[in-house]
């Protein structure tokens, strides 16, 4: 799904109203109607009272539609207009006009001086929040912080129209009170990036995206700077099994890591090969892995370093079709040396995590020496060590894309919506959960994304597959394990449970027979 830009949304907009020749009243009216539909198939006339809160701009003018339309079916309104400012836009005024039509209760206004003694909100109710849009491009001033404050004292349920009020779409935010905290975000066409950033996600509980008729060749053609990657984007990735193939067919990966008493990441690494698909798995460890690696995970083949303790070189026979590198590697000033020289003498695909990632940022010169379209799997702080700090958000993806073009990598930056970032393009994962914040789910992955290369997966292909398929793993598991009791292991347990899911067809409504 493409994740579209404020100035997309409103050159979508605009193009949609000269193709379909529709005014942008029109358009309002059908964005409102989708948001009063939403509304009105799950309450399905209840009389919760309803508070609707709409600015005086276009983002007002969807909250007076919802409002009309829910007024005209009988349900409990209160209509309030946020007036802090003569400049109303023409279509705000143009349905101000019409809900002042259907009802006798004329839209409250709220001067932005008023207290809010008269507004009786109790926790049962619903906020409509329609006071800003996506066009806000002012400070929020002290009164309107107050009103959202006092949203968020009622705690009634709140439903944000096209995106939480206060909340930038593309920049961080200065000042969280000036930010509607959300428990519903219904967005126009498309989601906005702001759902999935860690310092803007949280204004937002959920969301979901509502198809108001934008112009469908627009949608098709146009190229976006972000992608949200679910199933739907996967499904055309993978690579069905040929009947005939053999263990050879299907790559060697080769995983490099391990230092005494952090054998188990590259276990896990190791297992992830194989378990995502790949023909032959071989770990490179220190001497002191080979009997926890041969009786732990039998399927690996093992070469181990003449070290007993730490890796001192990284010497190999064997032909490997990629390499994972870092996993419980340690930063010991021998094992620093064995990978730049590794680096200078390796011309295999890489995919790099961990300690792999500190030797990097400890030494910013070995990063000319990746091979083009390496793979860097950092989590926050690793991400820090190699780019900088950042602002916020925006910033942090800025730094980001501006790192992977420079190195020519690809960037995976893992968290709720772990990102991928390759060249100037943006890619969100849509699967995982909070059961992955635990240890050696990224050494899972590091092997995830080594297997799917080993198979003949392109680095970007097996990047956005193995993040999908990892995250889709705990998805799965939650429902046997719930969040705090998943550990990596059932994360490779559930890799398989995650490919038969590509594949599963929806569940079909029963059709009662009459007897």
């Amino acid at each position: 799904m493409k994740i579209f830009s404020k100035e997309q949304i409103y050159e979508g907009d605009r193009l949609t109203q000269e193709k379909q020749q529709i005014s942008s009243t029109d358009l309002m009216e059908r964005a409102g109607s989708q948001i009063f539909n939403w509304l009105h198939t799950r309450m399905q006339g209840a009389q919760v009272p309803i508070h609707v809160f709409c600015g005086i701009g276009n983002n007002g003018g969807d909250g007076l539609v919802v409002a009309r339309h829910l007024i005209t079916h009988g349900y409990n309104v209160n209509t309030y207009v946020v007036n802090c400012s003569d400049k109303r836009s023409k279509d705000f005024l143009i349905n101000y006009d019409r809900i002042k039509n259907v009802t006798k209760k004329w839209p409250t206004l709220l001067s932005c001086e008023d207290d809010f003694s008269d507004i009786n909100i109790e926790e049962k109710d619903i906020i409509v929040d329609a006071v800003f849009g996506i066009g806000l491009n002012r400070p929020v001033d002290a009164w309107v912080k107050s009103l959202f404050n006092f949203f968020r004292s009622t705690k009634a349920f709140t439903l944000s129209i096209d995106l939480p009020s206060g909340l930038p779409s593309d920049r961080g935010v200065e000042d969280p009170e000036a930010v509607v905290n959300a428990g519903y975000t219904l967005s126009f066409q498309t989601p906005k990036m702001v759902f999935f950033l860690p310092e803007t996600a949280k204004y937002t509980v959920q969301w979901e995206v509502l198809d108001i008729g934008i112009d469908p060749e627009y949608l098709f053609t146009t190229q976006t700077e972000a992608n949200l990657i679910g199933k739907n984007e996967v499904l055309p990735i993978y690579k069905p099994r040929e009947k005939y193939s053999h263990k050879g067919t299907f790559g060697h990966g080769l995983i490099v890591g391990g230092s005494y008493g952090k054998i188990g990441a590259v276990t896990l690494a190791s297992r992830s090969v194989l378990a995502v698909g790949a023909g032959k798995v071989t770990a490179y460890t220190p001497k002191c892995g080979y009997i926890p690696l041969q009786t732990a995970f039998p399927e690996a083949m093992v070469i181990t370093d003449a070290d007993e303790e730490k890796l001192t070189k990284i010497d190999f026979s064997i032909d490997p079709t990629v390499i994972g590198i870092g996993v419980g590697l340690g930063t010991d000033s021998k094992t620093i040396t064995a990978f730049e020289n590794f680096l200078k003498a390796n011309k295999k695909p890489l995919v790099i995590d961990a300690d792999g990632l500190n030797i990097l940022a400890k030494k910013k010169a070995l990063l000319k020496l990746l091979p083009e379209l390496t793979i860097l799997t950092p989590h926050p702080k690793e991400l820090e060590r190699l780019i900088g700090s950042w602002k916020d958000d925006f910033d942090k993806l800025n730094k980001t894309k501006a790192f992977a073009k420079k190195y020519k990598v690809i960037v995976v930056i893992k968290g709720a919506n772990t990102i991928t970032v390759f060249n100037d393009k943006l890619y969100v994962n849509a699967t995982g959960n909070p059961g992955l914040a635990t240890a050696g789910t990224g050494d899972v992955l590091t092997g995830i994304i080594t297997g799917l290369i080993a198979q003949g997966y392109d680095a970007l292909q097996a990047t956005l597959f193995g993040v999908y398929l990892h995250g889709k793993s705990a998805d799965i598991l939650i429902e046997e394990f719930g969040y705090q009791s998943i550990i990596a292991s059932n994360v490779i347990d559930g890799i398989s449970l995650a490919y038969l899911d590509l594949f599963k067809q929806p569940e079909q409504p029963q059709v009662e027979q009459e007897g």
